[in-house]
């Protein structure tokens, strides 16, 4: 048996050995490599900012082992770009080596600073060379870079970031997260350039952050803005002409703005109004973060202490608008596409929204969690936090999505849940009569429910890519409520009401559907 296994081991490593002898002699290149793209444009990134990696093929079609005598960036090292060629790092290279009929991987990144030239936006351009003389091939290289306002926090002398701290826990232990107060000079922010934000942002006690119209905020990752006790956030937006571009209007967003980076939820955290801090948004787009709003605390007036405005708020990946405790007012609010709540308002709080739509068709993982959701009470550790849900008052609204369950009424019986839908559409299908015995459903029950729509499809136009407009068939046209009209007279979109009162945000408009 031993001599056996002997001979079968000579005789693998005679095979090995075959297989793996070099019979190829390298012939040097002669100007005919093919590639997978002959441009590669490596859309926009902020200055001083890295770029997403990108990446091409270059292949080998002939029979022979070929040798490319040098590849390399145009601007050899003194470019901006960094090359990764058949796993070597550097910007340029010698005697790269392609088997027969196989191919090589490059990639590419970039990071430039916007000051070496006077332009707000600009194209940052290479080649990248193959070879040289009669055999030169190249690959163009194009970046949009955008110059921008970097705001983000200091380090100290042994280069530990700067830290603001939101209180204790539940042990008495304090509570911090990477961020920063705006100086004073920082507090207006202009559509004159983009600011970028790295960790959070935050409005000091007794100070207002007001932003202008047309202005453009983005967060990198774990970012955001904190409106403490006793500061204000005013985003003062006006309506656009151009739908598309939004030129008037205040957008927040992630910090990565390549094409695949779109529509991706969770890029950056929230803004986020402390108790006792108080806003004013209008004509505002909030989207791709992981919740969109977070507001606590009641107001000190008779105002509500957030009025929020014409906003849209889209890929939440958590929730779009998330009050504890809070006060909020909302008119002609859109909340679309969330991993758990377009609106969750938890323990309590004073909260009213007229002609604002909910509408949740989120896909990218599981959702057992309705559209909206009302609690009268908040989990802290293992116990129950609970408080008097003063009003939650809904009128001429939609609340739609593809779960079955889209509205979500959660009450502890020692505090209040008060709440009304006036001239609503809601999803609410209870097929197995699951609720039937529970008082908050009870949709024939004046208390809480009048002129309500249950269960009718608002047609949207595209829900997957967060276009909430409703179709001239809708059932959801011209059965709002005066009251509704009276408060917000006019839709999203600048359009009257007077003569059509419809549910939503939006009046409804003619287009074909799916």
């Amino acid at each position: 048996m031993r001599k056996y296994l002997y001979v079968c081991i000579a005789f693998l490593s005679v095979i090995l050995a075959s297989s793996c002898r070099e019979d190829f002699e390298a012939t040097l290149s002669n100007g005919r490599l093919e590639f997978s793209r002959d441009t590669l444009f490596l859309d926009t990134v902020f200055s001083n900012t890295s770029s997403s990696t990108y990446s091409f093929k270059v292949y080998n079609r002939s029979n022979n082992l070929i040798t490319i005598p040098q590849v390399g960036l145009a601007q050899g090292e003194n470019s901006n770009y960094r090359l990764n060629v058949n796993g070597k790092a550097g910007k340029i290279f010698e005697n790269i080596e392609i088997l027969p009929k196989d191919s090589i991987f490059v990639f590419v990144e970039v990071t430039v600073d916007a000051s070496i030239i006077d332009a707000n936006e600009f194209l940052y351009t290479d080649e990248i060379e193959f070879d040289s003389g009669i055999n030169l091939q190249k690959i163009n290289l194009v970046t949009l870079i955008r110059d921008a306002i970097f705001l983000y926090p200091s380090r100290n002398a042994v280069g530990i970031k700067e830290t603001l701290n939101l209180g204790t826990d539940e042990n008495g232990q304090p509570v911090e997260i990477e961020g920063f107060f705006l100086e004073d000079d920082e507090l207006q922010f202009t559509n004159q350039k983009p600011y970028v934000i790295y960790g959070y942002a935050g409005v000091a006690s007794g100070k207002t952050l007001q932003i202008d119209a047309g202005a453009r905020i983005y967060f990198h990752q774990n970012s955001g803005i904190i409106i403490a006790d006793a500061a204000h956030l005013q985003a003062n937006g006006t309506i656009s002409t151009d739908q598309d571009a939004l030129e008037n209007e205040i957008i927040f967003e992630g910090d990565r703005l390549e094409p695949r980076y779109k529509d991706i939820p969770g890029q950056w955290g929230t803004i986020w109004f402390t108790s006792g801090s108080t806003g004013n948004l209008n004509y505002v787009t909030i989207k791709n973060n992981e919740i969109g709003i977070l507001a606590e605390g009641l107001s000190q007036t008779q105002s509500a202490a957030v009025s929020i405005q014409n906003t849209q708020i889209y890929n939440s990946a958590f929730v779009g608008m998330y009050g504890i405790s809070g006060s909020i007012s909302g008119k002609n609010v859109v909340i679309g596409n969330s991993g758990l709540s377009n609106l969750w308002l938890r323990q309590g709080g004073s909260y009213n929204f007229i002609h604002s739509t909910f509408a949740n068709y989120w896909t990218q993982s599981f959702r057992n969690t309705p559209a909206v959701q009302i609690d009268n009470y908040l989990e802290v550790g293992d116990g129950l936090q609970v408080a008097d849900l003063k009003e939650a008052n809904f009128v001429n609204c939609i609340i739609y999505g593809n779960k079955n369950l889209e509205l979500g009424l959660q009450k502890v019986a020692t505090a209040e849940l008060n709440f009304r839908f006036e001239n609503c559409l809601i999803r609410f299908e209870d097929p197995f009569n699951d609720f039937t015995e529970t008082p908050e459903y009870r949709f024939d029950n004046e208390e809480f429910y009048t002129a309500i729509l249950l269960n009718e499809n608002p047609l949207f136009k595209d829900t997957a890519n967060n276009q909430y407009f409703i179709n001239e068939q809708s059932p959801a046209k011209n059965v709002g409520s005066i009251n509704g009209f009276q408060q917000a007279p006019v839709d999203l979109l600048g359009n009257s009401r007077a003569e059509s009162m419809d549910l939503g945000a939006y009046q409804a408009s003619s287009f074909e559907l799916d």
